[in-house]
């Protein structure tokens, strides 16, 4: 299982960290060791001042393909799931100045928080339907919402985001898309408590120590 990530896929996400508009999708990996589930509790790293949180859907990768056309899209997924994508702002700054990889600042253990079950529908042409019409979802900081947008938001879609990224990586039955952020993203601290929702289901409650 890997954890395939799309940065700045809403508009205005880009324009609140002031990123350029990307031609492609903006394709990252984390490694499985990222994955925090079954709401077990993140533990804020030393190495980091400035872990801030991105609230996003996730999308599970059903059927192994490679060079996938947008218009089969909908036979390599088959259900959705919210997360975290945790980036330490600090670190990947510095890695950006220096003209380095930024993976560090992604890829750590516990930074693709994941909700604790997927909501499935009737085929995967169903589930690329919600999609288009607007799937919501929602994130609580400390029982206030900071972030809070819906599917049909995205600057690429999911057929496209799954077409692109198989000309590079094969898919595999368990992957995992986190498909970006909206506006919203802040920085977390010890003694908060992060809740996802989807559809307006509590989907992860996570404190943060």
């Amino acid at each position: 299982m890997k954890i395939i990530c799309i940065g700045r896929n809403y508009v205005d996400h880009i324009h609140e960290l002031n990123n350029a508009m990307p031609e492609n999708p903006v394709l990252f990996l984390k490694p499985a060791t990222a994955l925090l589930k079954d709401n077990k509790p993140f533990f804020h790293p030393e190495w980091s001042k400035d872990i801030h949180y991105e609230m996003e859907l996730v999308f599970r990768v059903s059927k192994q393909g490679k060079y996938i056309s947008e218009k089969f899209a909908h036979k390599y997924i088959d259900s959705v799931s919210v997360g975290i994508d945790l980036t330490a702002r600090d670190l990947q700054a510095y890695q950006k100045a220096n003209g380095l990889p930024w993976e560090i600042s992604k890829a750590f253990d516990g930074a693709a928080i994941l909700g604790n079950s997927f909501k499935s529908y009737a085929d995967g042409e169903a589930l690329l339907k919600a999609a288009a019409e607007g799937i919501k979802f929602a994130l609580v900081r400390n029982g206030v919402t900071v972030q809070d947008s819906t599917s049909n938001l995205m600057i690429y879609n999911l057929p496209r985001i799954i077409s692109y990224v198989s000309q590079f990586i094969t898919l595999q039955v368990g992957d995992l898309i986190y498909t970006g952020t909206p506006k919203g993203v802040g920085a977390i601290a010890i003694g908060d408590r992060l809740e996802g929702y989807l559809e307006g289901e509590k989907l992860f409650d996570v404190e943060v120590k």
